[in-house]
């Protein structure tokens, strides 16, 4: 019998994450021709655990071996730093903080033609202290080509959308030959077409010389030469062992602590629910429209067109949006739909060039942001993003009441019983309290949708509202929106899971390279494809 050659040893670690203390005395092997998928609640602490393979959470005890170095001299060259390629939304928001930081110092040096290409953050992946290479340049060519970013190389990252974002992440990831490339819910922004392509490159990569640590949400994301998956739950490793053993309905309830069936189709995994005796949430807390004279057109785009340094991203667009309605925008990856809703928000100073009107006024004729601000909420990645002021999550909420990144004063009695009743209706009481930055990117997506709701709205924007979200959280989010788009709150609604669509989506419009390709009643838009969500 040939014995397994060791890639990568967890010996009894325990490791520190600000105060606490996670994986006490746990340990955990990868073998050399295996390539694992993580799973586990919002909070169960598997960012962490990927993190300190790296070196990017301390240990407190134990070790870490590392067998797959060639040589000696090849363990001394290279730092475990430089052996493992990593992507996550953190690394996406220390970037994209570092380049506000560069256009304010551009901006002051009057050298505003200067931009950071998504070829240039590749690149910042090479190993320090040594130049470029024609070598590197070739293999930055042949990384585009497997992720099919050979476009994007000489972009301006701010004009780059989140998908896009990701993958140049990936690419730079790669450019160093890492032995091991750990992804941190890679798919997470992209369109389906752009998941299925990624899919396959990431399922192509395992074919190679690297091994693969796949941390996701969604097990339809498992790619099929995973091998093996370890369950993480409450900072502890709760499973672990080969794939077909582990992903039963039985190991995957008790993962998540709730009843879930699971089906196979053709080697994908589906999910559904079962009945877990739990009590029907209480009514959801939104009250009856302050404003009793909105008109009856809450927004209208008229040829509007949005550009880049000669790139077109929204394409004379012409759309309106009712009371009553409730819109959903699906599109490709760099299609424009956030583009859409940066304009809405008042984010985009090009919606003051064109004729974009929210609420019954023209933007640019007195209105401002504050007061258009005030009748939407949002929920987005740019937003996350943005929220890293270091404040507890329950002020972050409060927050909402005065659409300001920050608390700058106290909530009222009435605001704290708002607060609180949210709080209590999204399940997230076991959070509240905690620092903001301290959560996972699931946990803070639960809070910024709490922060949006609480001042009623008469708009919601959710742009992808389910991103980094685990099963049980998944549906709670997508129940809760399908009750607020009963209310006198207007969904606008931006989705690349088809199956997210919910049911009180009245309305759909299909963009493509900066146009409408279609737009008009849900049924009439999406045919067949508008059937009711399952368990919606």
């Amino acid at each position: 019998m040939t014995t397994k050659r060791s890639f990568i040893t967890v010996d009894h670690i325990t490791c520190r994450l600000q105060d606490r203390l996670m994986f006490q005395n746990s340990s955990w092997r990868i073998h050399s021709d295996e390539h694992w998928a993580i799973l586990g609640p919002n909070g169960s602490g598997k960012s962490t655990f990927v993190r300190s393979l790296w070196g990017g959470v301390p240990l407190r005890s134990g070790k870490i071996l590392f067998h797959f170095f060639d040589s000696k001299t090849e363990a001394h060259s290279l730092s475990q730093r430089d052996a493992i390629g990593y992507v996550s939304f953190e690394i996406h928001q220390r970037l994209m903080e570092h380049e506000e930081m560069q256009e304010d110092l551009r901006a002051f040096a009057n050298k505003t033609d200067e931009v950071t290409t998504a070829q240039d953050v590749i690149f910042s992946g090479i190993l320090a202290n040594r130049t470029l290479t024609p070598e590197d340049e070739a293999r930055c060519e042949e990384i585009a080509d497997l992720l099919s970013i050979r476009p994007l190389l000489q972009k301006n990252i701010t004009s780059l959308s989140t998908g896009e974002m990701r993958k140049t992440l990936i690419a730079r990831a790669l450019i160093k030959a890492p032995k091991l490339l750990i992804l941190d819910e890679p798919f997470d922004g992209l369109d389906e077409i752009t998941r299925r392509s990624l899919s396959g490159s990431i399922n192509h990569l395992m074919t190679g010389s690297v091994r693969v640590i796949l941390v996701v949400h969604r097990l339809e994301e498992i790619v099929p030469n995973i091998t093996h998956v370890l369950f993480i739950k409450e900072g502890q490793l709760f499973m672990q062992g080969p794939k077909e053993y582990l992903l039963t309905s039985e190991n995957i309830s008790q993962l998540y602590g709730c009843q879930i069936q699971l089906e196979r189709d053709n080697g994908r995994y589906l999910v559904s629910f079962g009945k877990d005796g739990s009590e029907p949430m209480a009514t959801t807390p939104v009250a009856e429209e302050k404003d009793q004279n909105m008109p009856e057109i809450l927004i209208e785009m008229r040829d509007t067109t949005v550009q880049y340094h000669g790139l077109v991203v929204l394409d004379h667009l012409n759309w309106v949006m009712r009371r009553g309605e409730n819109w959903a925008i699906l599109g490709p990856n760099g299609s424009g739909k956030s583009t859409i809703l940066r304009l809405v928000l008042g984010d985009n100073l090009q919606g003051y060039a064109n004729q974009v009107i929210l609420f019954g006024r023209q933007k640019g004729t007195g209105e401002t942001l504050w007061e258009i601000k005030k009748r939407i909420g949002a929920v987005s990645s740019e937003l996350q993003v943005q929220y890293r002021k270091k404040m507890s999550a329950y002020d972050v909420i409060a927050s909402g009441f005065y659409d300001s990144i920050g608390l700058y004063q106290y909530p009222t009695l009435e605001e704290k019983k708002i607060v609180d009743q949210w709080i209590q209706l999204l399940c997230i009481e076991d959070i509240a309290s905690q620092p903001f930055h301290r959560l996972s990117y699931g946990q803070k997506r639960m809070i910024l949708l709490a922060r949006a709701m609480v001042k009623s709205p008469v708009l919601l924007i959710v742009d992808e509202p389910c991103h980094g979200l685990d099963i049980p959280n998944r549906k709670r989010v997508l129940d809760i929106l399908e009750r607020i788009g009963h209310t006198k709150t207007n969904l606008l609604y931006v989705t690349n899971h088809k199956e997210e669509i919910l049911n009180c989506v009245t309305h759909v419009m299909r963009l493509q390279r900066g146009k409408a390709l279609t737009q008009g009643r849900k049924e009439e838009v999406l045919g067949c494809e508008g059937r009711k969500r399952k368990g919606g």
